[in-house]
């Protein structure tokens, strides 16, 4: 039951999100600043503050990289078979994407270290950072070549360089692979940044949903919603299973992919010529039902 008020008391604060943005308390220019101190602050801070002092380099395994691969090759696949025939290539690419593209930072690695404990919450930042590696540049190829987008692809790439939340996990990784210490203050101050990880996250990605319902098509939303809540889920559940990899790693690598659509997916389709009122809906859509099914995956694995 911890868990299920846990949950939805996260739900509370998306769908807090979204009623303050309709009231025009968070408005567009406050919700960028909120999204900044989120992605620039206290993500990297508890990436950081969850890796600083973890070997990572030994939660890293063959088996790990070869999984969340397999997972994400697997559920593409999936969704291109499944969303083949949409009847535009603009929403063609968004359905694909979204059905994959998992919101690993926002909700994944707060959620964890919410709910597992300190090893689990590594080994999810690890997967959080071979992931991001294989989804962000399969997402931009996949849109840039179905929808014949004009832009520069080195340029979307080379962005992966300076993402905030990866050079924490760089960061954070070195300092516990040389044992550096840290001063007690240090650590103090980005902790207490590092708890308003999940609330602030969880803020602007509910201020980000919106839904246009002149625009909905239900049969194409409750596609992308079946796959990338229900088969992702399913699907990384039984490839872990196969590779016969340690508890932790288990239960961190099947929590992190069976999290929603990123919010992400929204930007990267209006910028590479998806559809994005398509886009936003699923993303709202896979947010709000995968609550229930993120809840179901917690409660298999056993979660407090």
């Amino acid at each position: 039951m911890e868990v299920a008020f846990r949950l939805l008391a996260l739900l509370a604060v998306l769908l807090a999100g979204t009623g303050l943005r309709t009231i025009g308390v968070l408005n567009a220019t406050r919700t960028e600043r909120l999204n900044a101190v989120a992605y620039y602050g206290a993500l990297p801070a508890l990436i950081f503050v969850a890796t600083y002092d973890q070997a990572i380099g030994s939660l890293v395994s063959p088996a790990l990289f070869a999984g969340v691969l397999l997972v994400l090759l697997s559920t593409a696949i999936l969704a291109w078979l499944v969303h083949r025939n949409r009847t535009t290539d603009e929403r063609r690419g968004v359905a694909i994407i979204q059905s994959y593209h998992t919101n690993l930072a926002y909700l994944g690695v707060p959620l964890v270290a919410a709910t597992f404990d300190a090893n689990v919450t590594a080994i999810a930042i690890v997967v959080l950072g071979i992931a991001s590696l294989i989804q962000i540049p399969l997402t931009i190829v996949l849109l840039v070549a179905l929808n014949g987008a004009d832009t520069d692809l080195r340029y979307q790439l080379s962005r992966l360089a300076t993402n905030p939340i990866l050079l924490a996990l760089v960061a954070g990784a070195l300092v516990g692979s040389i044992a550096v210490p840290i001063p007690g203050t240090v650590v103090v101050c980005l902790d207490a940044l590092a708890a308003l990880a999940l609330p602030l996250a969880l803020l602007c990605v509910g201020a980000s949903l919106e839904i246009d319902l002149p625009d909905v098509d239900p049969v194409a939303t409750g596609a992308v919603t079946a796959v990338k809540v229900a088969a992702m889920p399913a699907i990384a559940w039984l490839v872990f299973s196969a590779l016969a990899v340690d508890d932790d790693t288990f239960t961190a690598a099947v929590v992190m992919l069976a999290m929603p659509t990123a919010v992400s997916t929204y930007v990267f389709s209006s910028e590479l010529g998806g559809d994005e009122q398509f886009a936003s809906l699923n993303v709202f859509v896979t947010t709000v039902v995968g609550v229930a099914t993120v809840l179901i995956v917690v409660m298999l694995l056993g979660g407090t």
